[in-house]
């Protein structure tokens, strides 16, 4: 059983991965869209392009700081050792519970893996919070439901 548990967190955080590269791609191709158009108009009728340009190049900051953001976001996936077997609740874990199932790391809402659904969520997030430490067996209450740990790996 141990073989496919850490199977499953393999897959799991080659999922998140994946998204994260998926978000990282969207936001550089949205820096350099914005930065080109911004460049676009630069032999343009000066003063009437100007706003166009400041707001051109706040859009790309923007998206800088978002790109940012996700490479911190990847570097704190990649302290994740999926091939640790967790016994209580902590970074890396996979839980499982009555209610739904998380994968703890970063926060990337809900992912697929197989064909079942799990919640990525991080270290920072309210109900990892109400989680944390805790091992198989063991109940924990969020926002005033109980859940009760299936598994914990």
């Amino acid at each position: 059983m141990l073989v496919q548990e850490l199977e499953l967190k393999k897959k799991l955080l080659q999922e998140c991965v994946r998204v994260l590269n998926l978000q990282i791609k969207a936001a550089k191709d949205a820096m350099d869209e914005a930065q080109e158009s911004a460049n676009e108009h630069q032999g343009a009728i000066e003063d009437k392009f100007e706003s166009f340009r400041e707001a051109c190049h706040i859009q790309r900051d923007m998206y800088a700081r978002q790109l940012d953001e996700l490479m911190t976001t990847m570097a704190n996936l990649r302290r994740i050792n999926a091939t640790k077997q967790n016994h209580e609740v902590t970074l890396g874990s996979v839980v499982l519970t009555e209610l739904q199932n998380y994968f703890i790391g970063v926060s990337l809402g809900e992912i697929k893996v197989e064909g079942d659904s799990f919640y990525a969520i991080s270290g920072m997030s309210p109900i990892y919070k109400a989680m944390a430490g805790k091992t198989t067996g063991d109940t924990f209450v969020f926002r005033d439901k109980a859940y009760k740990i299936l598994q914990v790996f």
